[in-house]
């Protein structure tokens, strides 16, 4: 079984080019629920979303989120009752979130419900929420009127994230467990990917998660963690705006020492290429290749260089 750590997007686009070069039913993706809210009465996970929709091929690839084909004429209808229309939901979307949050309601875990969705959509690959617990990404920031705490849609989505950061937290962490199974599966994994996601407010809230960090720096397999940040800057969304108050420098050695200690392999792309003694020097073995996906042949490459040094 090969595990692999994901938020959302970046993840997304990686693990559709995993899936190319591995059998789907071999992998198992743990995925991050930090980014989780409460809108409109409704339980909306954006990174698990973004996963299933894109490995479903049901993803809108141009807009990178969401599904393909989506119309918007509730958010309208919403906007137009004076309800809040900050956050994009789809009206095809709203199903995958009625379905969610009934479930939720009738007592099943979010691990049990994001295995029905997966089954009910056709995601190939099992995917696993970090958590079953309630885990929020809080974002401390500079705004407008003085400091400010703010869940993390409201301030990647709703603010975009204009406001200075302070600090990046995770409310609710220590008390949450592992969803069931997980540390069993990482202890038995032939290989972990930690894919090129944000490694603030995507990886970071997964190894918060009190168990799955130590589980994964026990595991007899190799672990490999790719770059998300190409020439000194994000490939996409705001890590540029975060790393700094997580105490990291912008830039691929930066995002590397943030995996010290836990990666064994650290994937960087051509245009860092200088930067990869300063990997080897955290030890980590550094690869440099390729690591902008612009297909999905682009991300099936990147995906047999990283399982190659499993």
């Amino acid at each position: 079984m090969l595990i692999a750590l994901a938020g959302g997007v970046g993840a997304a686009r990686f693990l559709r080019g995993l899936i190319a070069t591995t059998p789907p039913g071999d992998v198992l993706v743990i995925g991050n629920t930090g980014d989780d809210l409460r809108i409109h009465g409704l339980h909306v996970s954006p990174d698990l979303d973004s996963v299933s929709y894109t490995l479903a091929g049901l993803g809108d690839d141009e807009r990178g989120w969401g599904l393909a084909g989506e119309t918007w004429n509730v958010l309208g209808a919403l906007d137009r009752l004076g309800e809040p229309s900050w956050f994009g939901l789809g009206d095809r979307d709203l199903a995958t979130h009625l379905l969610r949050t009934r479930l939720l309601h009738e007592g099943q875990p979010l691990s049990a419900v994001t295995a029905e969705l997966g089954r009910r959509l056709g995601v190939p690959v099992r995917l696993v929420p970090m958590t079953d617990d309630p885990v929020e990404t809080r974002v401390e920031v500079d705004g407008p009127d003085g400091v400010e705490d703010l869940g993390f849609q409201e301030y990647w989505v709703g603010r975009k994230a204009a406001d200075p950061v302070r600090r990046v937290r995770f409310a609710g962490v220590e008390s949450a467990r592992p969803a069931p199974g997980l540390l069993d599966a990482i202890a038995a994994a032939d290989g972990i990917v930690i894919c090129p996601s944000n490694p603030v407010v995507s990886i970071a809230p997964i190894l918060a998660v009190p168990g799955i960090r130590d589980a994964i720096a026990a595991a007899g397999c190799r672990t490999v963690a790719i770059s998300p940040i190409v020439g000194g800057a994000p490939v996409r969304g705001m890590a540029d705006k975060l790393l700094p108050a997580w105490g990291a420098e912008v830039s691929a050695a930066g995002v590397a020492g943030l995996y010290a200690g836990l990666a064994d392999v650290y994937v960087l792309d051509q245009v860092d290429a200088g930067q990869a003694a300063a990997v080897e020097a955290l030890g980590l073995e550094a690869v440099v290749t390729q690591t902008i996906m612009t297909t999905v042949a682009d991300a099936a490459a990147l995906a047999k260089t990283a399982i190659e040094r499993l």
